[in-house]
């Protein structure tokens, strides 16, 4: 079976919402069960994620639902614009509304997000990218969302590549960094942390091509980035937003990580109107 896209995501947060337990929805007695029509429209400008999420929501409250998208996903919306129209039994649209405009709101507030900070740097060859700043259980569709606006994949687990740390050179109090990389297993890639001058020389010693600097200012890591060299890469992370991006994009950083992309990004605004039951 193909993968659907937030299936677990949205199965949780339809038991937490009760969705098949709506007391107001019940009410309506047999006339829940007609089919019935749903827009989602736009109430200001951003960029469109979730939308295969919403269809997700809706088919796990009736199989027969339809969600017929208006505007790409990736797309940008204007204020008044119809993003999707749904078709599904009533009782299925009243009972997914909220979780479907969750998932569509916040997606797209990240999806928004991520595309200023690509649009700050436009024109260089850095690139935006994530940190693992993200809302717990909801990592996979931030991360999707991220993509849709325009960033690329970066270290999406503790598991997917070395990144050592500050604390990690703290634990290794005066060992040798080049010693502890020898136990990587092969094809797993490897990131290093540098803090200072004699991090960036053991770092380098130990043949690292993929740097990570942290909360340091535009001019050190330019120089940073000049000491070693255009075959190592430079990834630039720690405070850093969509307006101070293209600093860091101009002094030589390739990748600039932003944690604001999944845990600051303000939700958007969208309405679910019912047009015919």
């Amino acid at each position: 079976m193909a993968e659907v896209l937030g299936r677990d995501e949205v199965r949780r947060a339809l038991v937490e919402d009760r969705a098949r337990e709506d007391a107001t929805t019940r009410l309506l007695g047999a006339t829940a069960a007609a089919a019935a029509t749903a827009r989602l429209v736009a109430e200001g400008r951003f960029v469109v994620a979730g939308l295969p999420v919403v269809g997700t929501v809706f088919a796990e409250l009736d199989p027969a639902a339809r969600v017929v998208p208006c505007i790409a996903e990736g797309g940008r919306s204007e204020p008044g614009a119809v993003l999707a129209t749904v078709h599904a039994r009533g009782e299925a649209l009243l009972a997914g509304e909220r979780v479907a405009l969750n998932f569509l709101q916040h997606l797209s507030g990240v999806a928004t997000l991520t595309r200023r900070a690509v649009d700050a740097v436009a024109g260089t060859p850095a690139r935006i990218t994530h940190t693992r700043k993200t809302t717990p259980g909801l990592r996979a569709l931030e991360l999707y969302a991220v993509r849709v606006g325009g960033g690329v994949d970066n270290r999406a687990s503790l598991a997917n590549a070395v990144l050592w740390k500050d604390n990690h050179w703290a634990l290794l109090a005066g060992g040798s960094l080049r010693a502890a990389l020898e136990a990587v297993q092969p094809g797993v890639p490897v990131m290093v942390e540098v803090e200072n001058d004699a991090q960036l020389e053991a770092a380098l010693a130990a043949r690292v091509r993929h740097l990570l600097v942290d909360n340091q200012p535009p001019k050190r890591l330019a120089a940073w980035a000049r000491r070693a060299g255009p075959q190592v890469t430079i990834h630039a992370s720690g405070g850093i937003t969509p307006e101070t991006a293209r600093a860091y994009a101009e002094a030589g950083a390739h990748l600039i990580a932003i944690g604001a992309l999944t845990h600051s990004a303000p939700a958007v605004q969208i309405r679910c109107d019912i047009a015919e039951f």
